[in-house]
């Protein structure tokens, strides 16, 4: 289930970030998951949209241009039939709309929203662009995971907004609930086709292979994210040795490695102070 051809309405596809410069995440990305950059921004849109990708596929993209927040974040798209029907819905739903939905070039048409708690997220009604063709393989991404002041809140609005139900899974005394959009296995079942015999080999949950996200309630601990949000995680080879180069590479390591069941993960940021999770998963492995 690594590569991928596009995705089904309901799933998150894509990841972007926006930088005023290119310079410093490139270098950075580069060295630290082996990404190599390429500009496919179409003539008509000013500025570059750098793509990397790994092994030769797209994984996620820069946009470089002066209009760029000075403080980056990552961002993440979920995939819509329609983009005009789903704003409305997001809008119906009590989610706000930041810029209503527009075309980008031929690559498809997407619009920028945030839940009833704040936390922003895009829509990608795909063209020429499907989204990302190398997901979970170490060095791209695995999952967007919501961080949220509103657990309840936020379970409504996403099943109304995208059709996520939730399932509640706890972790050495620690709860956090996974997204699962109904059906979603049986679209992974047809290039993956052990999937659900792998998983229960795994001690996974029935219902996992439906998983879209994850969900953990913000705390206000010290060292926690401060404001509802998506945070993404990469897959890694070995998070310690991740963790390290990031430090090396002029990022910070927010929280360092620890086991969360079956996933030793840290909290990094790149030197641009974009938040990003980092995971590798060893189901031999349990805190």
């Amino acid at each position: 289930m690594l590569e991928r051809d596009g995705f089904i309405p309901g799933v998150p596809c894509w990841i972007d970030s926006g930088r005023q410069t290119p310079h410093s995440a490139v270098e950075f990305y580069g060295k630290l998951f082996g990404w190599e950059f390429t500009d496919i921004a179409p003539p008509e849109i000013p500025g570059q949209y750098l793509a990397a990708r790994l092994d030769g596929k797209l994984v996620a993209a820069f946009g470089v241009g002066e209009g760029n927040p000075a403080n980056p974040t990552w961002k993440t798209y979920i995939q819509v039939d329609d983009a005009d029907a789903s704003a409305k819905a997001i809008v119906e739903a009590g989610g706000t709309m930041i810029a209503e939905p527009f075309d980008a070039g031929e690559a498809g048409r997407m619009g920028i929203f945030a839940d009833p708690a704040g936390a922003v997220f895009f829509i990608w009604q795909p063209g020429q662009l499907k989204g990302a063709e190398l997901v979970n393989a170490p060095g791209s991404w695995n999952s967007s995971d919501l961080h949220t002041t509103d657990v309840e809140g936020a379970k409504s609005f996403y099943r109304a907004v995208f059709g996520w139900g939730t399932e509640v899974l706890e972790f050495a005394g620690s709860r956090s609930w996974f997204f699962r959009l109904p059906g979603y296995g049986d679209f992974l079942e047809q290039f993956d086709p052990e999937i659900r015999t792998r998983q229960a080999a795994h001690g996974v949950p029935a219902g996992f292979e439906d998983a879209v996200g994850w969900m953990a309630e913000l705390n206000g601990q010290p060292g926690s994210e401060s404001s509802p949000r998506f945070v993404l995680t990469f897959s890694v080879d070995d998070s310690d040795a991740t963790a390290r180069l990031c430090d090396e590479l002029g990022g910070k390591v927010l929280q360092p490695p620890v086991n969360i069941g079956p996933v030793r993960e840290a909290l990094l940021a790149d030197p641009e102070g974009a938040v990003f999770r980092i995971g590798k998963y060893d189901p031999s492995q349990r805190a």
